[in-house]
């Protein structure tokens, strides 16, 4: 049995698009074409046996004017989804000899006025009242190009629809294609080239629920005068389809916690004094979403409750240059937010006895001081998952994603591919230990760091991280680029000698900083000389312009320092 769809263009010169799925909702054809020659001759091996076909256009049509009983009673139950019909009349050219729909049915052998009987047969769709009802959605998608709607409107808006579709169809790689194509598209016309095929799903779709489950759809109008066959109001949506529906009505204000997700991790790190090479974040798209709401284990969901089990949905990935790095990230996060979840997948696949993909994987949350904050006022009450790794790990990772999901293995080749890529991850992690070893043995030395400009005001950042790894022997190195930005804070201080700066830092008690800061790391020597300056200018230091951003840690950081106000200029 073949469950067919065709979003049927009113005239030859514009595009069709056409779907078929098998018996177990498969896609396995889709395409667009435009005369009825070619729909004949793309359709064919998949009509010539038992099959429904689902066509979005009149198949009868009898009625000089107005509009046929069937789309009365049709768009007296869609019209307030804004889904309601068009009138179809024979007054209307494109029906004066007959409707296309019909020839189309015809050039199959197809009949078109039983809908729900027979193992051949041909049933009139409409797409936009068949997601209304399909996915409870309170007004109808707005993908279809009118005026005021703008590309990115219409884009994100299809996209939301073939995250629907995937959570009902299983689809195949020209979906995932015509995906791609619509996140990419730089025109309009390119999104209407794709929207008559998602069309055409959705059609087909319809043709299958017709058939194997005849008491969720509702026929409109008799066989004289035509019919329309649509999922019923109220029947037919599954837990998954409405947390897509759900995840795709917040996805926008999820974007923009996304950012504030980065900044939270990015800033602790930086407050912290950890070095890193990156802080990089996303937001889960809807379709992503979908295609993981969507996921069987031996025919079972992997989710019953998909928008609260699929915790990436707001992500940050960290990325860190030695494993001790890797701890100390986690360390923090623990000391600083609320964590829910702390899985070593490194550790766990050492436990196993293999090599294989390392990270770190936390889901942390807000913590109650930082609830109120502005700058983190769309993070309450979610859930950040946070992945730390070493560039290394990094690098395998990404590659053997790539190359396993994304590439196409030859099965003769994969037991070689599973035994280099374990040969790799052997080797990264020996990488990754002589790393470790290498920076714990040049602790003290001068780590690298650019050159400021010749003009520059500044203390060379250079030289400052050369200094400070005298002064601060023990610390870890900083980021390259908080050198420079210390040598800013050094500057509103009028500290513009190594000397001054020496004399600075003698005058802070360091043994009583360690103990009153209750390091849980090894802070690095941006870190160690930030906490001096603050303990030898107190509130100065708080109201410099280059603290603009951070008053308030900063005020938190300095009461930790001095509870009785012992320490500030003298």
């Amino acid at each position: 049995m073949r469950y067919v769809g065709i979003d049927l263009a009113w005239g030859e010169r514009n595009p069709t698009g056409l779907a078929v799925l098998d018996e177990d909702a498969r896609l396995i054809h889709l395409s667009a074409v435009r005369t009825d020659d070619e729909i004949v001759a793309a359709l064919s091996e998949h009509t010539a046996g038992d099959c429904v076909v689902g066509i979005d256009a009149p198949l009868i049509v009898r009625n000089q004017t107005g509009s046929r009983p069937a789309e009365k009673a049709l768009s007296k139950d869609f019209r307030r989804f804004n889904a309601g019909t068009h009138p179809t009349n024979l007054n209307k050219p494109e029906f004066s000899e007959g409707s296309r729909g019909a020839r189309v049915a015809a050039r199959f052998d197809l009949p078109i006025d039983q809908p729900l009987q027979g193992r051949r047969r041909a049933v009139e769709v409409y797409p936009h009242a068949a997601t209304v009802a399909l996915f409870a959605l309170p007004k109808v998608l707005r993908y279809k190009h009118k005026s005021g709607r703008d590309l990115e409107l219409l884009r994100e808006q299809l996209l939301i629809l073939m995250g629907l579709v995937e959570t009902l169809v299983v689809v195949d790689e020209t979906w995932q294609v015509q995906r791609a194509s619509v996140e990419t598209a730089a025109t309009k016309a390119a999104l209407r080239h794709v929207e008559d095929q998602v069309d055409a799903v959705v059609c087909a779709y319809v043709a299958f629920l017709a058939a194997t489950r005849p008491d969720d759809v509702t026929v409109y109008g008799d066989a004289e005068t035509g019919q329309i066959v649509t999922p019923t109001l109220g029947r037919g949506v599954d837990r998954t389809a409405a947390a897509v529906r759900a995840y795709s009505e917040q996805h926008t204000e999820l974007v923009l916690a996304g950012p504030q997700a980065v900044d939270l991790v990015r800033g602790l790190l930086d407050d912290a004094g950890i070095n890193y090479l990156s802080v990089t974040g996303r937001t889960k798209s809807v379709a992503s979403f979908a295609e993981k709401a969507v996921r069987t284990r031996d025919g079972v969901p992997l989710y019953t409750d998909p928008l609260r089990e699929i915790t990436d949905q707001l992500g940050v990935r960290v990325i860190t240059y030695t494993t001790d790095d890797v701890a100390m990230v986690a360390d923090l996060l623990a000391d600083q937010v609320v964590v829910t979840l702390d899985r070593d997948l490194g550790r766990l696949t050492a436990r196993e006895g293999r090599f294989g993909y390392a990270s770190r994987h936390l889901l942390v949350g807000l913590d109650p001081a930082r609830q109120g904050r502005e700058e983190f006022d769309l993070l309450p009450g979610r859930t950040v998952s946070v992945q730390v790794r070493t560039v290394l790990q990094h690098a395998w990772a990404e590659f053997e994603h790539d190359i396993r999901y994304k590439g196409s293995v030859p099965p003769e080749h994969a037991s070689e591919f599973d035994r280099r890529f374990t040969l790799a991850a052997g080797l990264i992690e020996l990488a990754d230990r002589e790393f470790s070893h290498i920076r714990d043995r040049l602790k003290g030395l001068a780590p690298t760091v650019a050159d400021s400009d010749d003009d520059d005001p500044r203390l060379d950042p250079r030289e400052l991280g050369a200094f400070l790894a005298g002064q601060f022997p023990d610390a870890a190195w900083s980021r390259g680029d908080h050198y420079g930005w210390i040598s800013g804070l050094l500057l509103e201080l009028g500290l513009t000698s190594f000397g001054e700066v020496a004399d600075a830092l003698a005058r802070a008690d360091h043994t009583a900083i360690s103990s009153r800061m209750d390091y849980r790391h090894p802070p690095g020597a941006v870190r160690r000389v930030d906490d001096a300056l603050l303990w030898v200018f107190g509130e100065r230091y708080v109201r410099l312009h280059g603290n603009a951003h951070r008053r308030d840690a900063l005020a938190a950081r300095l009461e930790r320092l001095a509870p009785a106000g012992e320490v500030g200029p003298r």
